[in-house]
């Protein structure tokens, strides 16, 4: 049978349900018991109710067999004709694989071993009206995975664990916050003005102020107000959005953790990060050492060092003060494809440095340090060569997890910083956040910052290679 004819067939079995009297989307009576627990508590003769959805069928004349799977597990019905009134074995007839239903009977032994359900009433729930997704593609699309994520969640049992495996991972992070005296804040997603990272933002209009606003790219300036407000230990679990490219690696709206802690600088902050990532992963893994796409990573503190001034140095021979053109000339000509250099900023050059200097995959997770200060607006200076930031990334299998800042609290500096980046992206001075320098005005303590990218630290626990993997809803182009 089609797709076609299937929907058809359930669409008269609910016509003839309706003419039965029977509903077919019903509610009223509830599970006294998981499949799991059914079978964790198994006692002969016992009588339970759980429901769920018919996930297989297998009938033998007077018998019928099926399996009825909720969040917890799968459990088999047995379903024998003498056993029951004639209008339950007609409402049998009337099931199909993908609906919803609720059992009750006596828990029981098969000759097999498997723990089984001797039916004695049944309530159908929801009918299905469409086909489960296995008969037609087994859900291996791509596409019709992510754009129909329902189908992929009902198909793959091995998906719904890495979201509830990611679920694990953002309550650890909050529980070992929590537990060293951080508080959970929650800061606009509106902004008036884009800043706290690079990126461009997505513009949208306030109807009744008439005014445009954009979603977030980071929450960075409102956290560290909240410093300078007397809050010492602050983070958020934040959505951001940056209106970019779409990637493995990238998804327009994504989840971000960013923490801020008064009197620490970027060492204390790697500590910190070492700390932090180590419980998670030993929460949710039982082990610090996890595989990533066929390699291992070993969590266990402490993790390697490597300075991307030196690294610079050493593979391109560039210094953090060269000029902007000499960068240019002793780049590889084939890392730099068709840009046009003569229309890029001194930090646009920079990145492209940056993304160049491939980040290979190490066995330890990988601190980056002495990044060049064009490239840190919001850092604090080495004392020692201001050409170089207190900052870090750190990289995990290849791939930069987290970001962090001794964070700048001078705001003559920061000022002059925020014009330096407004120049250099010939961007219009409404993009400088006066408040956000008003408030350091009033004094910030020194602090350090932290950002953490959660849904590549998902792709790292779950062994994922695809962000849209992580991410229940990714964005997808329209169908049409």
């Amino acid at each position: 049978m089609s797709q076609e004819d299937i929907i058809r067939d359930r669409k008269a079995k609910l016509s003839r349900l309706r003419e039965m009297g029977i509903p077919a989307f019903s509610r009223g009576v509830k599970p006294d018991a998981t499949a799991l627990s059914a079978k964790q508590d198994y006692r002969e003769g016992k009588t339970v109710a759980v429901a769920g959805r018919i996930t297989a069928w297998r009938a033998h004349g007077k018998v019928i067999f099926f399996d009825v799977r909720d969040a917890t597990d799968r459990i088999q019905v047995y379903a024998r004709k003498n056993d029951l009134d004639e209008k339950l074995w007609a409402l049998l007839d009337l099931l199909d694989i993908g609906d919803i239903v609720w059992v009750k009977g006596e828990l029981f032994t098969t000759r097999t071993g498997e723990i089984t359900v001797a039916l004695r009433e049944l309530k159908l729930l929801t009918k299905s009206l469409r086909p489960m997704p296995e008969k037609w593609h087994g859900l291996k699309d791509v596409e019709v995975r992510f754009r129909q994520r329902y189908l992929d969640l009902m198909a793959n049992p091995e998906v719904r664990e890495v979201f509830i495996t990611r679920a694990r991972i953002i309550s650890a992070i909050r529980r070992f916050l929590d537990e060293r005296g951080y508080l959970e804040v929650e800061t606009p997603m509106l902004h008036l003005i884009p800043g706290g990272a690079a990126g461009r933002p997505f513009i949208t209009h306030h109807n009744a102020y008439d005014i445009d606003l954009y979603l977030r790219i980071a929450p960075e300036l409102y956290l560290k107000r909240l410093l300078v407000g007397g809050f010492e230990k602050v983070y958020e679990i934040n959505r951001s959005f940056r209106n970019e490219g779409v990637s493995t690696r990238h998804n327009p709206e994504f989840t971000m953790l960013e923490v801020y802690t008064a009197y620490m600088d970027y060492r204390d902050v790697m500590r910190l990060t070492e700390e932090l990532l180590y419980s998670v992963v030993m929460e949710v893994r039982g082990s610090a050492v996890v595989t990533y796409q066929g390699k291992e990573i070993d969590f266990t503190p402490p993790w390697e060092e490597i300075s991307f001034a030196q690294a610079v140095k050493e593979r391109f021979d560039i210094n953090p003060d060269d000029p902007t053109e000499v960068i240019i000339q002793k780049l590889p000509k084939r890392g730099l494809g068709s840009v046009d250099t003569s229309r890029l900023s001194r930090s646009q050059v920079v990145k492209l440095v940056e993304d160049m200097l491939e980040m290979e995959q190490r066995r330890k997770p990988v601190f980056f340090t002495d990044y060049f200060s064009i490239l840190c607006p919001l850092a604090c200076l080495k004392e020692d060569n201001p050409a170089l930031a207190e900052r870090f990334e750190l990289f995990v299998g290849g791939m930069e997890i987290a970001n962090a800042y001794s964070e700048l609290n001078d705001p003559e500096d920061q000022l002059r910083r925020f014009e330096e980046e407004v120049r250099h992206h010939n961007a219009p001075s409404e993009h400088i956040d006066y408040d956000f320098v008003t408030a350091l005005e009033y004094g910030m303590p020194p602090a350090g910052g932290l950002g953490i990218g959660i849904d590549r630290l998902v792709m790292i626990l779950t062994d994922k290679p695809s962000i849209r993997e992580v991410i229940l809803f990714p964005l997808l182009k329209p169908e049409r």
